[in-house]
């Protein structure tokens, strides 16, 4: 066969090839069919004044020649989601989005959303138990965030020189998760230089979210300044969360400050001196006790016998 007729015989060849070929495709298009791919959606933020939400963004591909309707279902647990309940899917992608939705202040935790799409309509014709549901599986996180409070029942306290005292204060944590918080007395060396000793037997405590306070203590000993003092001095108690220093980047930090008045006067040995003052007085009026007890002389000398007297 020369080749004035071998190339126009490989022209027909190929394109009754191609038409087969397309047939074939056509043919084999006798079902619906949908598939579904989520990204991974950002962490969501659950402290006060946060949005609360994320976004999972969603594609739908249609591998068919027919444009499809599909149905789409949530199922989220303990967070709110919305979405579209259906979509129209032409041949190719197709892409939509789900807003999701913490509560305030959620347990630092996470929760599996699972988004289900289902095809109604295929080429704009009904169908029903044709084509498989297919679905995609996300998972949202809840941030954990720091928050704690500081009090004390005291806010004011009246003290003599060179008293011992234990001061207590009160450490919430109202973050979402257990946290730790470190204690410091912020102005130790301010009033370490004016006389006072202080000493924090605890200076760290982990907390679970919500639970009762935790009492750290503060054991002082005022100042022993020699003469009479009377003055007014601030203590700053300081608690930290470690997890805002850690994680955060910001610490998140309350001082609660207590006013301290001493009054009243301090002298080396003045303990000594007291007790012996008082085991004087004391003496004293035993011996006086005594000399009332003893024989009395009248006005005419004559000497009235003990106990002859009753007042």
């Amino acid at each position: 066969m020369s080749a004035s007729f071998r190339v126009p015989l490989m022209i027909m060849a190929v394109y009754f090839l191609s038409l087969w070929g397309g047939v074939a495709a056509v043919q084999a298009q006798t079902s619906p069919d949908v598939s579904l791919t989520c990204d991974q959606p950002q962490p969501i933020d659950v402290y006060p004044g946060a949005t609360r939400t994320t976004i999972i963004y969603c594609t739908l591909t249609n591998p068919t020649t027919l444009s499809e309707k599909v149905e789409l279902t949530y199922q989220s647990g303990v967070i709110a989601v919305a979405g579209p309940g259906s979509a129209t899917v032409p041949p190719g992608d197709t892409s939509f989005q789900v807003s999701a939705r913490a509560d305030l202040r959620m347990p630092e935790g996470q929760q599996v959303v699972t988004i289900t799409g289902t095809v109604t309509q295929w080429g704009g014709t009904p169908v029903s138990g044709v084509s498989s549901p297919t679905e995609a599986k996300v998972m949202t996180v809840f941030k954990q965030f720091s928050r704690l409070r500081v009090g004390s029942e005291l806010a004011f306290l009246q003290l003599r020189p060179k008293v011992d005292y234990t001061l207590i204060f009160d450490v919430y944590n109202d973050g979402n998760a257990r946290d730790k918080f470190n204690v410091e007395i912020q102005n130790y060396d301010e009033l370490n230089d004016e006389g006072f000793q202080l000493s924090l037997p605890l200076v760290s405590q982990e907390i679970d979210s919500l639970a009762p306070p935790e009492k750290f203590r503060v054991q002082m000993r005022t100042p022993k300044n020699q003469g009479w003092t009377d003055q007014y001095y601030s203590l700053q108690f300081k608690a930290t969360s470690e997890y805002s220093v850690r994680t955060e980047g910001i610490p998140n930090y309350q001082i609660q400050v207590m006013t301290i008045y001493i009054r009243g006067v301090y002298l080396p040995g003045f303990e000594l001196v007291g007790t012996m003052m008082m085991a004087a007085l004391a003496g004293a009026a035993v011996g006086r006790g005594a000399r009332d007890d003893g024989p009395r002389v009248d006005h005419e000398g004559n000497v009235e016998p003990l106990g002859a007297r009753l007042f």
